[in-house]
């Protein structure tokens, strides 16, 4: 179990970095899946969307901003 100060510390140290999302998409564009990215700035960002997405097609945002929209495969 943590003590009073660690637990105060973890709770100093969340939400500190940008929360993007990631949404894999289908070959019509449609989300397949979506799940929460945390990294220091929009590069990091896209190195693990790059990563996790394996090629896929996908967009990144950050909040409301679009960060990168990638499409694969025919007519991308």
């Amino acid at each position: 179990m943590l003590g009073h100060d660690s637990c105060r510390a973890a709770k100093r140290g969340r939400g500190l970095l940008p929360n993007y999302r990631l949404y894999r998409l289908d070959g019509a564009g449609k989300i397949t899946n979506a799940e929460w990215i945390e990294a220091s700035g929009d590069e990091d960002a896209l190195v693990e969307a790059r990563g996790r997405a394996q090629a896929g097609s996908f967009e990144l945002w950050e909040k409301n901003r679009l960060i990168e929209r990638f499409r694969s495969g025919p007519g991308a």
